[in-house]
C-alpha cells in the first residue's frame, strides 16, 4: 500500500539526504523512481535509520503527512465513498475543506469499529478503506503526535498523567492506556484511547510495543499466514491463539479432526498453524463469542460432547493423566466424574500447570451450557423441565438461553420449604457442585463475566492471581456498574449461605474445620453456620494466615449489604423492612436494630420492637464486629491517620488497633478521639462488647462470673480483682479498664446510676465546662471525692465513691487528677515506689510523707485531699489501716466504718493511756495527726461547713467541743447578768 504523497520533490530530497540509508535498506532501494514510493519506504523503516539528518527530514515529513489525510497518497482514492458514507467530511474537488486527517480518519476508524461491534451492521466501510485506516494508525504506532485526533483530544491528559514519558515507541499510549480509568482522566481523552484499543484488537499491528515484542515470535511460528484475508489474521485473538499454539504442540483428537474438517467455520479457525490438541477449545468460544447464533456449531459442540468423557479432548487427557492416577484413581476411566474430580482438586498440591491450563479450558467451554456438563445434564433434567419450562437438548431460545437454566436451577437450590418448590436432592447436589467449580475462577461464571469485563479491567487489572478476582470486584461492590454490582451481589449473597461454595477459602480453612466446625461442615444445608463457626474460631492457633486472611475479607465484605450476612437477613429480613427501610449497609443496619433495642430496654417496654430472634443474631453481628477496627467503617475511616501514625505494626485482628489507640487517646486527632471516647462509653455500658477485656478474662469470667449479666461483667471483675486466684494478665486488662473508668464518670455507668441527683447538684460548674465527647479527666469524680470527705452525698452515691477511694488509694494510676498534678513530683520523689510491680498504695503514701517538699500548688492540693478523705474513713487510708488493723478488731470492732468512726475511735485509744495501741499502729497515727495539723494551716476551712466538718473529723474533737460549749456557756451566762442590769434601769426611768 502506497501511502504517502507522490510529489517529487519529496522523494529527490530524501534521494539527497538519505543516501546511505536508502543503501542499507534493500526495499528502499528497489523503488521506482518518481513515483513517491521512496518516502514511504522510508517513513516505513524510520525506526532502523541511525543517520541523524535522515532522521530528521522523515521525522519532519512523517509529521506533515499525517497533518492532513489528503497529503496521504491513495487514501482519498480507497476512502472517498466511505467518507461520503459515513459523513466522515467533504472531498469534493476545488471546495476548501475545513477537516483535518485527524477527524476524518478518527471518524473512519469509528465507523470501523462499530461495524466490527454491531452483528448486523446497517454500514459497512469497504475492505480497501478498512486497510487503508489499519494501515495509517500502524504508521502512527510509535508517536501518538501522529494520531491527530488522540493527540489534540489528550494533549492535557498527556500532561497530567505522561509529563515525564518520553515520546516515541509508543510509549506515550502505552502510559495513557494505563491512566485510562483515572477519574480525572478527560472523557474525550478516554473515548479516543478506547477506539484505538479496538483498533489493536482488530489489527495487532497497530500497537507498536506488542507488533515489536512479538515479530520474532510470529515469524518463527508463521503465525503471519500470507494467504488469509488481512482483517481474520491480523486480529488480536487469533494472533494469541497463534502463541498459544506453539507452547503446547500436538495432533488433533482423530474424531475431533474428522468432526471439524469438513466445516468451513473450522477451516477459518484452524486453516495455517493450528496442528495442536490443546487450543481448540479456546479457539472455539472465542469464535462463538465472534458468530452468535451458529446453529451448526452449536449441534457440533453437542455431537463431539466433550464433558461426557475427558478423554475425548487428548490434550486434557495426557496433561492430566498423572492426576488422574494419583487424585481420582477410585474413579473407573471414562467416567464423566473424572472431570470433577479433577476440578476439586484444581489449584491443590496435586495438580500439574499442564493440566490446570487444559482443564481451565475445558471448565470455560463446558460452563457456557449446562447441557455440555454430562452429569449435571441427567440429574437435573427432570427438575429443569418442572421449574425452568425447559425439555430438550434443542429447547433453549433466545429467550431462554442454556446460562439461564442453570440460573434457575441454582435459584431453586437454595429455596427454604416456605419459599415454595425446591430441586430434587440429587439436582441440587449438583448445582452445588457447579457452583464450587465456578468460584474457582470468574471465567467459569459466563454471566460474572460477561457483566463484569469492563470493571475487571477498570479495578481489577493486576489482580492475576487465582481467586483474587472476585475478591477484587467484592472490594469495590459500591464502584461497579450496576449490572456487574447486581451480579457480585448475588453471588456474595449465595456465599453467605453456603461459603463451601468458596472452594479456595474451604481449602485454606480445612484444619480449623476439622478442628472446630466439623459438624456443620457435615450438614447437608449450610445456612451460614460454618462461616460463623469460622470467625469464631479465627484467632484458634490451629488457624492459619490464609484462612484467616480469606475470613476477615469475606466480614468486610459482609459489611457493604446486611444481606451477605445470611443468618442475620433470615433472622431480621422483616424487623429491617419495618423498622430500617432502605438502609443498606450491614453496620447501618445494626446500629439501627441495637438503637431501636436500647431504646425499648430504657423505657421499659412492654414489647419489643425488634423480635426475639433479630435480637439475639443481631448480638452475635454486634460481637463480631467489635473485633476488627475495619468491620466499623465509621471509627476506621475516623481514624486512618492516626492508624498510620501510631500503630502502622500492629495487626488488625483480636482488637489490637482498637486498643493501640485507647492507649495514645490523648494523641489522637479529634474526630478519631471522639469516636474513640464514642466507644468506650459504649464498651462500659455492655461490656461484653469489649473484645479485649472478654478475651484476656475469658477463663476468669468462667471461674467467678459465670451466672453474671452481660452488663455486670466488668463490675464483677472489679469485685473480684483482687483475689488470690485472678490471673495477672486479666487483673492488668481490669486495671486498665478502671484508669479509663476514673477519666469520666460517663464512662462508669454504675456510679453515673448512684450520683444521678448529685452530680449536677454538686458538680455543675465542671459539667458546663465539659464538651460533648471528650473526658473530663476525672474532675467530676474528685468533686464527688470531697463531698465524700464532707459527707455530703446520697447513700448510693456515697458507697460508689467510697470503692473508686479505696481503689484509687491503692493505685495512684486510678486518680487521674492526682497522675495528671503531681507527675513531676512522682517521678522525682517517689520513683522507686511508682516503679513497683503490683501498687499497694505505695505512691500515695510518699506523697503524703514528702508533703513538705511539694512546690506545685495543685499536687499539693491533691495530695492535702487524699488526707481529707482519709480522715473520713480509715478504709481509704491503706498503709494506715493494714498498720492498725488488730487494733481496730480489739477495740473498735463494734462501730461501723465510715463517716470517721474508726477513726476517732483510733484516735480516743491513742490518747487513752489505759489502751496499748500496736506500734507501727501508734507510729503511724502520729504521722496522721502531724499531716493533718499542717493540711489544717495550709488549707483552712472555707466555709462554716468544711469548719464545722473540720472540727467533727478532728482528733481532739472532744476538746474542742467542750471549749466551745464552756464558751457558750460563759456567753449565755453574760446575757444573763446584762439582762437583768438593763430590766432595772427601764423599770427605775418609768417610775420617775
Amino acid at each position: 500500500i502506497r501511502q504517502t504523497h507522490p510529489d517529487p520533490k519529496f522523494e529527490s530530497v530524501a534521494r539527497e539526504v538519505c543516501k546511505s540509508t536508502i543503501a542499507e535498506i534493500k526495499e528502499c532501494a528497489d523503488e521506482p523512481v518518481g513515483k513517491g514510493f521512496l518516502v514511504s519506504c522510508l517513513v516505513d523503516h524510520r525506526g532502523n535509520i541511525t543517520e541523524y539528518q535522515c532522521h530528521q527530514y522523515i521525522t519532519k515529513m512523517t509529521a506533515i503527512i499525517f497533518s492532513d489525510y489528503r497529503l496521504i497518497c491513495g487514501f482519498m482514492d480507497d476512502c472517498k465513498a466511505d467518507i461520503n458514507l459515513l459523513k466522515c467530511g467533504s472531498i469534493r474537488p476545488g471546495e476548501k475543506d475545513a477537516h483535518s486527517q485527524g477527524e476524518v480518519v478518527a471518524c473512519l476508524e469509528k465507523g470501523l469499529v462499530k461495524e466490527a461491534e454491531e452483528t448486523d451492521p446497517r454500514i459497512q466501510v469497504s475492505d480497501q478503506c478498512k486497510k487503508a485506516i489499519l494501515r495509517v494508525a500502524e504508521l502512527s504506532s510509535d508517536d501518538f503526535h501522529l494520531d491527530r485526533h488522540l493527540y489534540f483530544a489528550c494533549r492535557d491528559d498527556r500532561e497530567r498523567f505522561c509529563e515525564n514519558t518520553q515520546a516515541g515507541e509508543g510509549r506515550v499510549y502505552k502510559c495513557l492506556f494505563n491512566h485510562k480509568f483515572e477519574e480525572s482522566m478527560s472523557e474525550k481523552c478516554r473515548d479516543a484511547l478506547t477506539t484505538r484499543q479496538k483498533l489493536i484488537a482488530q489489527d495487532y499491528k497497530v500497537s507498536y510495543s506488542l507488533a515489536k515484542s512479538c515479530k520474532s515470535d510470529l515469524k518463527k511460528y508463521r503465525c503471519n499466514v500470507e494467504n488469509l484475508p488481512r482483517s481474520r489474521e491480523a486480529r488480536l485473538s487469533y494472533l494469541l491463539m497463534c502463541l498459544e499454539s506453539a507452547v503446547h504442540r500436538g495432533k488433533w483428537n482423530s474424531r475431533l479432526a474428522g468432526t471439524l474438517s469438513p466445516s468451513p467455520f473450522s477451516k477459518l479457525c484452524f486453516k495455517g498453524e493450528f496442528p495442536h490438541h490443546g487450543a481448540f477449545l479456546l479457539v472455539l468460544t472465542i469464535r462463538i463469542a465472534e458468530h452468535k447464533g451458529s446453529a451448526g456449531l452449536q449441534t457440533l459442540i453437542q455431537e463431539t460432547d466433550p464433558g461426557a468423557d475427558y478423554r475425548i479432548d487428548r490434550a486434557l487427557n495426557e496433561a492430566c493423566e498423572s492426576v488422574i492416577q494419583t487424585a481420582c484413581k477410585h474413579i473407573r476411566s471414562g467416567d464423566p466424574m473424572i472431570l470433577s474430580c479433577l476440578m476439586e482438586h484444581l489449584y491443590t498440591e496435586k495438580m500439574v500447570e499442564d493440566c490446570e491450563h487444559r482443564l481451565l479450558e475445558l471448565q470455560y467451554f463446558i460452563s457456557r451450557d449446562w447441557k455440555l456438563d454430562t452429569v449435571l445434564y441427567r440429574k437435573c433434567q427432570g427438575d429443569a423441565s418442572r421449574l425452568c419450562h425447559t425439555h430438550g437438548w434443542n429447547e433453549t431460545s433466545e429467550l431462554m438461553p442454556a446460562g439461564a437454566v442453570f440460573s434457575c436451577l441454582y435459584r431453586h437450590a437454595y429455596r427454604t420449604e416456605e419459599q415454595g418448590r425446591r430441586l430434587s436432592r440429587e439436582c441440587r447436589a449438583e448445582v452445588q457442585r457447579i457452583l464450587h467449580q465456578r468460584a474457582m475462577d470468574v471465567k467459569l461464571d459466563p454471566t460474572l463475566q460477561d457483566k463484569c469485563m469492563i470493571d475487571l479491567g477498570k479495578w481489577c487489572s493486576e489482580k492475576t492471581e487465582t481467586g483474587q478476582e472476585l475478591e477484587c470486584l467484592q472490594d469495590h461492590l459500591d464502584d461497579l456498574v450496576s449490572d456487574c454490582r447486581d451480579v457480585v451481589g448475588n453471588l456474595t449473597e449465595l456465599e453467605s449461605e453456603d461459603i463451601q461454595i468458596e472452594a479456595l477459602l474451604m481449602r485454606a480453612c480445612e484444619p480449623i474445620i476439622q478442628t472446630f466446625c466439623h459438624e456443620v461442615a457435615d450438614n447437608q444445608i449450610d445456612s451460614g453456620d460454618l462461616m460463623e463457626c469460622l470467625i469464631q474460631n479465627k484467632h484458634q492457633k490451629e488457624m492459619n494466615e490464609k484462612c484467616a486472611i480469606g475470613v476477615t475479607h469475606f466480614q468486610l465484605v459482609q459489611m457493604k449489604d446486611f444481606r451477605f450476612s445470611y443468618k442475620f437477613k433470615m433472622a431480621c429480613k422483616e424487623d429491617v423492612l419495618k423498622l430500617c427501610p432502605n438502609i443498606k449497609k450491614k453496620v447501618d443496619v445494626v446500629i439501627c436494630l441495637s438503637t431501636t433495642v436500647r431504646n425499648d430496654t430504657l423505657q421499659d417496654a412492654k414489647e419489643h420492637r425488634v423480635s426475639l430472634k433479630c435480637r439475639k443474631q443481631l448480638r452475635v453481628e454486634e460481637l463480631e464486629m467489635t473485633e476488627d477496627i475495619r468491620l466499623e467503617p465509621e471509627l476506621y475511616e475516623a481514624c486512618k491517620s492516626d492508624i498510620k501514625n501510631y500503630c502502622q505494626n500492629v495487626p488488625y485482628g483480636n482488637a489490637q488497633i482498637i486498643e493501640c489507640l485507647k492507649e495514645i487517646k490523648k494523641q489522637l486527632s479529634t474526630r478519631c478521639h471522639q469516636k474513640v471516647f464514642k466507644l468506650q462509653e459504649t464498651e462500659m455500658m455492655d461490656p461484653e462488647l469489649d473484645y479485649t477485656l472478654m478475651r484476656v478474662c475469658k477463663q476468669m469470667i468462667k471461674r467467678f462470673c459465670p451466672e453474671a449479666d452481660s452488663k455486670n461483667m466488668l463490675q464483677c471483675l472489679k469485685q473480684n480483682k483482687n483475689s488470690e486466684v485472678m490471673d495477672p494478665k486479666c487483673k492488668q486488662m481490669i486495671t486498665k479498664r478502671q484508669i479509663t473508668q476514673n477519666t469520666d464518670y460517663r464512662l462508669n455507668p454504675v456510679l453515673r446510676k448512684a450520683c444521678k441527683a448529685d452530680i449536677p447538684k454538686f458538680c455543675q460548674n465542671i459539667l458546663n465546662r465539659a464538651k460533648d465527647d471528650t473526658e473530663l479527666e476525672g474532675q467530676v469524680i474528685s468533686c464527688l471525692k470531697l463531698k465524700y470527705a464532707d459527707q455530703r452525698l446520697s447513700p448510693d452515691c456515697e458507697d460508689q465513691i467510697r470503692v473508686i477511694i479505696q481503689e484509687s488509694a491503692l493505685d495512684y494510676r486510678l486518680d487521674p487528677q492526682l497522675q495528671m498534678h503531681c507527675s513531676d513530683e512522682i517521678s522525682s520523689l517517689c520513683a522507686e515506689e511508682a516503679a513497683a510491680q503490683e501498687q499497694t498504695g505505695q505512691v500515695e503514701e510518699c506523697l503524703k510523707v514528702n508533703l513538705l517538699k511539694i512546690k506545685t500548688e495543685m499536687c499539693k492540693k491533691e495530695v492535702l485531699n487524699m488526707l481529707k478523705e482519709s480522715k473520713a474513713d480509715i478504709f481509704v487510708d491503706p498503709v494506715l489501716h493494714t498498720a492498725c488493723a488488730l487494733d481496730i478488731k480489739h477495740h473498735c470492732a463494734a462501730i461501723p466504718p465510715g463517716r470517721g468512726r474508726q477513726m476517732s475511735c483510733l484516735m480516743e485509744a491513742l490518747e487513752d493511756k489505759r489502751v496499748r495501741l500496736q506500734p507501727e499502729c501508734k507510729k503511724r497515727l502520729n504521722d496522721r495527726i502531724e499531716m493533718w495539723s499542717y493540711a489544717a494551716k495550709v488549707a483552712p476551712a472555707e466555709g462554716f461547713s468544711d469548719l464545722a466538718m473540720q472540727v467533727m473529723t478532728s482528733p481532739s474533737k472532744n476538746y474542742i467541743l467542750s471549749v466551745i460549749t464552756v464558751g457558750i456557756c460563759v456567753l449565755f451566762l453574760i446575757g444573763l447578768m446584762c439582762g437583768r442590769i438593763t430590766k432595772r434601769v427601764t423599770r427605775e426611768l418609768k417610775d420617775r
